[in-house]
């Protein structure tokens, strides 16, 4: 992708997506489109429609839409609004440095959709695709390339991840230290990334090792020892093994070993959304209370933290270059 200094620069930053409202209907439709991925679920197809079908869909729905409505903002869902706001803040950022800038928002599953966003950019000669993903992981990196794929159109630029990136590394350890600035570190750091089926690592998926990498990198950042922070992962779904540790358990037994305060940070989830506010700010804390834990801060995601939102200008302008 190559542009001239006063060229349109035209972005689209791509995110996982949500319902449109936290009902059972919307989170159904929402669901149908998400699980039938088959990078989601890499089963054969005349295997896992008819249990997504007549099972899943059945009766995941209304638990799912509890949960979206203890988050649900007047603004709508989390996901979509810090999407949006990291999305305006790009764009000014990329202004401000002298570019000519046209960034969109699309969503993998729900809207607004990476086609009608793509198509606000249709007129550019080359687009950049961020996917709002640090780690790469076929489920949701590559996922976003295959729908993506389509002949005609604008050049696409793909940024594949972005887990090893100064700029993103010294963002999270700055998100950190200014929460524990202003409220005191805990015990421990738990970093808490979403958790993916161990078969997906065994066949060679890098996500798992970025993730390690990636708080291997924070926790120096942030001059801890080895028994200062703990990774784990969260979100798993289904009978499979998981990688692990599982954050749950983590929690749980972390009370055990003498940590009474825990900060938990997710450093894979660029934009809060469901996983962060309701599995951990509201799961994890009662996992954690429970388990005889006595102070438990969730530290917000990098939503648009200006240190954020330089580090993904910095990478667009590099895929521009």
């Amino acid at each position: 992708m190559t542009a001239g200094a006063g060229s349109p620069l035209g972005v689209l930053v791509a995110n996982l997506g949500t319902p449109d409202a936290p009902d059972a209907g919307a989170v159904r439709r929402y669901l149908a489109e998400f699980l039938a991925d088959p990078r989601v679920v890499p089963l054969p197809p005349l295997l896992w429609r008819p249990l997504l079908h007549g099972l899943v869909l059945r009766l995941r729905p209304a638990r799912s839409a509890r949960g979206y409505r203890r988050v649900w903002t007047a603004a709508g869902a989390p996901l979509r609004v810090h999407s949006e706001r990291i999305r305006a803040a790009l764009e000014r950022e990329l202004r401000g440095r002298g570019r000519a800038a046209r960034v969109r928002l699309g969503m993998r599953y729900g809207r607004p959709s990476l086609a009608d966003a793509l198509a606000g950019l249709d007129d550019l000669p080359a687009v950049a695709v961020l996917p709002l993903y640090p780690q790469y992981a076929a489920a949701t990196t590559a996922s976003v390339l295959d729908a993506l794929a389509r002949p005609g159109g604008p050049r696409l630029r793909f940024l594949a991840g972005y887990a090893g990136d100064p700029g993103y590394l010294d963002a999270c350890a700055a998100r950190i230290r200014e929460f524990r600035a202003r409220h005191g570190a805990g015990d421990r750091l738990l970093l808490s990334f979403h958790g993916l089926p161990r078969a997906a690592e065994r066949r060679g998926d890098p996500y798992a090792a970025q993730c390690r990498a990636t708080a291997r990198a924070i926790a120096a950042r942030l001059g801890l020892r080895w028994d200062q922070w703990v990774l784990a992962f969260q979100s798993r779904f289904g009978p499979r093994r998981w990688l692990a540790p599982y954050t749950d358990a983590v929690l749980r037994a972390l009370p055990g070993l003498g940590a009474r305060a825990v900060d938990v940070f997710c450093p894979g989830f660029a934009a809060d959304c469901l996983e962060t506010l309701d599995e951990i700010d509201r799961e994890g804390r009662a996992a954690f209370a429970a388990a005889g834990g006595a102070a438990f801060r969730y530290i917000p995601a990098l939503n648009d933290h200006p240190a954020h939102v330089r580090a993904l200008a910095d990478q667009v302008l590099r895929a521009a270059a």
